[in-house]
This record gives C-alpha cells, sequence and structure tokens, in this order.
C-alpha cells in the first residue's frame, strides 16, 4: 500500500520516494460519497452487530454469568467473540487503510491498540465456552464441530498476525533504514493475511450461529412467537456479518482511497 510521507532510505547510494500531485486522481464529488458511504457503512454495522448479539443474549438468552450457571457462562463467548475478532478487528483494519495522511506510526500504533484490545475478548470468550461445556450436565465435547475448528484457525491467525506485526513493524523500527526493505516486502502479506483473518472471523461466527439455531429449533422448535422473534434476530445477525465481509473487503482492496490519491516518483539520488 502507499502512504502519503516519505519514505527515507539510508545514506550512501539511496533511493528516496516522494510523491506528487496526480491530476488524473484527484478527487471528486463521487469518490468523495463513495468514501464517506463506505466509511459510515461500515462504522454502523461494526457497532451495530455487537449491538445485535448483545441484544439477543441479554433478552433471548438469559443474560450472562460465570461458573455457577454454565448455561449463561456461555453467552459471554458469543459476544466477547464478536467484540474482539469482528469490532475491534474490523475497526484496526478501516483505520489502517482509510486514515493514511496521519503520521504513519500514530496509525500503526492505533491499528496495534484496536488488535491489543481484542486480545482480552478472545481469550475470555475462549475459556467462557470452554468451561462451560466442562460444567453442564452432562459435559459437553470440545472442538468437534466445524464451527470450533475454523475458530482455532482464525485465533491461530489472530495470534501469528499480532506477534508478526508487532515485531515487525513496530520493533523493528529502532532500525528502520536497515529493516525497510524487510519490512516494506511483508506490507502486502500482513495485509493479505490479515483480511483473510477478518474473513475467517466471518464465517466462524456464522456457522457459530447455524450451529446454535439448529440445537434451539432441535429442542424447542419454532412453537412460539418469541422463538420465531429469535429465528428472525439470529438470522439478522448471520446477514450483518456476511454485509460486513463484503463491505470491509471493498474498503482494503478500493484503489481510490486517500492513499492513493498520490503517486510516487522514485529519484536515485548520489549523496557525496
Amino acid at each position: 500500500m502507499r502512504d502519503c510521507h516519505l519514505n527515507k532510505m539510508p545514506r550512501g547510494g539511496t533511493t528516496t520516494s516522494r510523491y506528487e500531485e496526480d491530476s488524473e486522481n484527484a478527487w471528486n464529488c463521487c469518490s468523495w460519497f463513495e468514501y464517506l458511504l463506505i466509511v459510515i457503512l461500515s462504522t454502523v454495522l461494526l457497532i451495530g452487530v455487537l449491538v445485535l448479539t448483545l441484544f439477543w443474549v441479554i433478552f433471548y438468552r438469559g443474560g450472562f454469568a460465570w461458573a455457577d450457571s454454565p448455561q449463561l457462562q456461555f453467552n459471554l463467548h458469543p459476544v466477547l467473540m464478536v467484540a474482539g475478532c469482528v469490532t475491534f478487528s474490523g475497526f484496526s483494519i478501516l483505520l489502517y487503510r482509510l486514515c493514511r495522511c496521519i503520521k504513519h506510526l500514530y496509525v500503526k500504533l492505533t491499528h496495534m491498540l484496536f488488535h491489543a484490545c481484542a486480545i482480552p475478548c478472545i481469550v475470555m470468550a475462549f475459556l467462557a465456552v470452554f468451561e462451560s461445556h466442562n460444567l453442564v450436565e452432562p459435559p459437553k465435547p470440545h472442538f468437534y464441530s466445524l464451527h470450533t475448528w475454523l475458530g482455532l484457525i482464525t485465533m491461530a491467525m489472530f495470534a501469528v498476525q499480532f506477534i508478526v506485526g508487532f515485531f515487525s513493524f513496530l520493533v523493528l523500527l529502532c532500525c528502520e533504514n536497515r529493516t525497510y526493505s524487510c519490512r516494506s516486502a511483508m506490507v502486502p502479506i500482513h495485509a493479505s493475511f490479515g483480511l483473510a483473518n477478518f474473513m475467517m472471523a466471518v464465517a466462524t461466527c456464522v456457522t457459530g450461529l447455524v450451529e446454535t439455531e439448529r440445537q434451539l429449533v432441535g429442542e424447542t422448535g419454532l412453537s412460539t412467537r418469541n422463538s420465531e422473534i429469535e429465528h428472525y434476530i439470529m438470522n439478522s445477525m448471520g446477514v450483518v456479518f456476511v454485509a460486513l465481509g463484503i463491505i470491509i473487503s471493498v474498503a482494503v482492496r478500493r484503489s481510490n482511497a486517500p492513499a492513493t490519491a498520490k503517486v510516487y516518483v522514485t529519484e536515485r539520488l548520489e549523496i557525496n
């Protein structure tokens, strides 16, 4: 991805990247409208899916508890996973892609901060579902469903992405000039796997909804008006998850974002 700042290279036969205005890529009203639409729509969806999950859990699943009530302890799992893997991670991706004319170090730190906020949510969500399966009578088996397998892959990818991103793009800044080529080569890899990780989180959430809905229909069916409304709410959550996968992909892969409103010109500088 192209940045809106100068990339300085080491001295001694160095290459300095500069940019100049590109009149062909100048933004018009339609470009700004599209940009603002993506930002507003993605923000509404990221917050809305978390609010919708909270509403579903509190009003239709009985709220929250810890070890004293395994059924209610399980309810922590969907809320915290949506908060960590979808809402925080989604905002982190959007921020890094769409706020590229701010000082790049600040963008990196905020990008990392959002992902750091997701870590305790994911850990607590995993512990909640693991303990609730052990405490319920009879105990439920672990790691048997497609939802669980996708969840484990998603968490593993998230951990690898966070560790690699932390050491590659923050720690290596201590030797910024010497590690420039290495960090530049890792940017597209990190960005591609970050988007793939978000799509995996969306797929995991959707399979979790399908699994939960099958259990609820098998236990009680749709015999009451309340169960029908809950069924529609869960379907709505699934639609929002899919919409998020689409809109985040569009936001990341758009070519006429603020970062590309500038065109880089590379010059070979001879420094005596």
